[in-house]
């Protein structure tokens, strides 16, 4: 895919509409099909990593953290990112129980993907609460572009992995498919170089059809099923997870007169996690969603929507961690107008309103507004303000955890949503289709960030709070150049300051602003993409992570590499390096972190 081709993508997260890359007045970053491919990345974290605007850390075989400026979080938040919502095929996986996504209990197959959209900044407005730092949607492929058959198989000292799919058509009309796949991640290492004890396997299986009966309509139905296991480290076989989950979703999409369409989409979606000492949960959530897009007239474009959302969930806990209550049933409902005018040829600006309700927030609006300037086909340059929240979960307001009976955390009942005011300017510039630029600055205006607060002190009894406020600002820019029909280098550089202070009245400043995640200032890639000869191919990532400030970390350099060999039109062969400059580094700073190795696996992908 040549640069001009990439900047002519269709990206839909945005606006809920779709445009082209290069005319989407945001940060956004699309990963291809392609570039999954020639990256050899086998699950979504580690394909993440080739969005140059997220922040990627590997904690231990199973569990990663992605986020985007900021708020990597910390033990206090069970290791999640509390800010990045995380869509597949628009139905969110961001866990409404803990504020994140559990990142081993989500896996769409990389042949399966048709594009990952990754937004860094605000996303509430039109994708709801918690879209703060950042969105990222998962699309997968239809059922069409998926006919026939495919075996994929790779097998290396850290994963190995087996996929096979097989589509088809009845009649004219439905496409189907069917899929699955199994992932076997095998134990890292530890700092003295003895196994961590953290291997993990998760077999999953699924379908899509995709059914047009008219020329208007389309109905798409797609589910998947999935169960696993994974060791915790430390004592094998004494601390291990147990998951289990399913999914089903059904939409519908309708053309109307002139450009309008109207979009329905209904989903479920059941996971269930059993870890020993921290008990077991299980959650199910219903959803309906419905937009509608029509053109006022040609110079006003509007889309309008909502979303019901129900949730009942039942945490079973134990002696040391338990809920009060340990059963709820959570109710989201929200409806959004967005506006977009063309004021002169060459400027637009977009007004949007989403009005949320949640059990714990209440009624919240969340506003935005962009303005773009297309000064001529190659450059666009935009200018945003938006407001989103963090809302609050049963892990900030139920919990209940005892400590060797010394600390005693109690969640607050008057827990608030953590609150964002952020500002960004950007710009995008294609030259010749043979090289194209982002920039983006951003300024981001926090208050109510949760705190750890004192309620007493024989045992030091321990709740949440909301007393911290601050800021974040930085910058964002990447590049992609063509040296040479078969050579193509992109480039990525980010730049991110913190300043972070409690509020009178706070009781813990002793613990420090750390808790809120600890992310570093500085990170780079290189990435070179090479077809050296007409069936073979060679990719390079070169990544720098600086150092992460409180707890420290040092900065570390590594390297990924692949090669490919299309020995036919049905068949090919790789082989792929991962973190090939040491034999192992460390990317996150907690006690329970393990040890990132080396590694290497040979694929083997046919079609038939």
């Amino acid at each position: 895919m040549s640069i001009g081709q990439l900047q002519s993508l269709d990206v839909t997260s945005v606006t809920r509409t779709p445009q082209d890359l290069g005319d989407a007045p945001a940060a956004v970053y699309v990963i291809t099909p392609d570039a999954i491919a020639r990256s050899g990345a086998r699950t979504l974290p580690e394909i993440l990593r080739l969005a140059p605007n997220l922040e990627v850390i590997r904690i231990s075989a199973s569990r990663y953290i992605v986020t985007a400026r900021g708020f990597t979080g910390n033990i206090g938040d069970q290791n999640f990112s509390n800010q990045m919502l995380v869509l597949v095929d628009g139905r969110s996986v961001y866990s409404p129980l803990f504020s994140g996504v559990y990142w081993d209990m989500q896996d769409v197959a990389p042949a399966e993907i048709e594009r990952i959209e990754v937004i860094s900044g605000p996303g509430a407005t039109l994708w709801g609460a918690n879209a703060v730092n950042g969105v990222i949607n998962i699309i997968t492929k239809k059922a069409s572009a998926t006919q026939g058959g495919l075996l994929e198989l790779d097998a290396g000292n850290l994963e190995q992995s087996v996929y096979l799919r097989y589509g088809g058509r009845i009649g004219d009309s439905l496409a189907w498919r069917l899929y699955g796949r199994g992932y076997f991640g095998s134990d890292t290492e530890t700092a003295s170089d003895a196994s961590a004890h953290d291997h993990w396997q998760r077999p999953q299986g699924g379908f899509r059809l995709d059914w047009t009966p008219s020329d208007a309509d389309t109905i798409s139905v797609q589910g998947d099923a999935f169960t696993g296991w994974e060791t915790r480290g430390g004592n094998p076989g004494q601390d291990s997870a147990d998951i289990t989950g399913y999914n089903l979703e059904t939409s519908w999409s309708r053309a109307l007169e002139g450009a309008s369409r109207l979009q329905l989409t209904a989903s479920v979606d059941h996971e269930s996690r059993n870890t020993p000492g921290n008990g077991t949960f299980e959650l199910t959530q219903f959803d309906l969603d419905g937009q509608y897009s029509f053109n006022m007239n040609e110079r006003n474009k509007m889309v309008v929507g909502g979303e019901a959302r129900i949730s009942p969930y039942h945490i079973y806990g134990n002696s040391t961690l338990f809920f009060a209550p340990d059963s709820r049933t959570l109710q989201l409902f929200d409806g959004f107008v967005e506006d977009s005018i063309a004021l002169t040829p060459s400027v637009s600006s977009t007004f949007a309103l989403k009005i949320e309700d949640d059990p714990f927030s209440g009624v919240t609006p969340l506003p935005t507004a962009n303005l773009s300037w297309k000064a001529d086909d190659n450059i666009l340059l935009w200018a945003k303000a938006s407001r989103a929240i963090r809302s609050p979960t049963p892990f900030d307001v139920d919990v209940h955890e005892n400590f060797q009976n010394i600390v005693f955390l109690q969640g607050d009942r008057n827990f608030q949503s953590a609150q964002l005011w952020a500002y960004e300017i950007g710009s995008r510039y294609e030259v010749a289709e043979r090289f194209s630029v982002s920039l983006s600055a951003f300024y981001n205006d926090y208050d109510d960030l949760r705190t750890v607060e004192i309620l007493g002190v024989a045992p030091l009894s321990l709740t949440w709070g909301n007393n911290l406020e601050g800021h974040t600002y930085g910058f964002e820019a990447w590049a992609d150049y063509q040296m040479a029909p078969w050579w193509r280098l992109s480039a990525s550089f980010d730049q991110l300051s913190e300043r972070f202070r409690f509020k009178p009245g706070a009781t813990a400043t002793f613990l420090g602003t750390a808790q809120l995640g600890d992310d570093p200032k500085q990170s780079a890639t290189l990435r070179s993409t090479m077809d050296i000869l007409h069936d073979v191919g060679l990719s390079a990532d070169l990544r720098y992570v600086g150092p992460l400030p409180d707890p420290h970390l040092p900065d570390y350099v590594e390297l990924d590499a692949n090669v490919w060999w299309n020995m036919s039109d049905t068949t090919r062969v790789s082989l792929s390096g991962f973190n090939l400059l040491h034999a192992r580094h460390f990317e996150f700073p907690q006690s329970e972190a393990t040890a990132v190795p080396r590694s290497w696996s040979v694929g083997l992908q046919w079609r038939f």
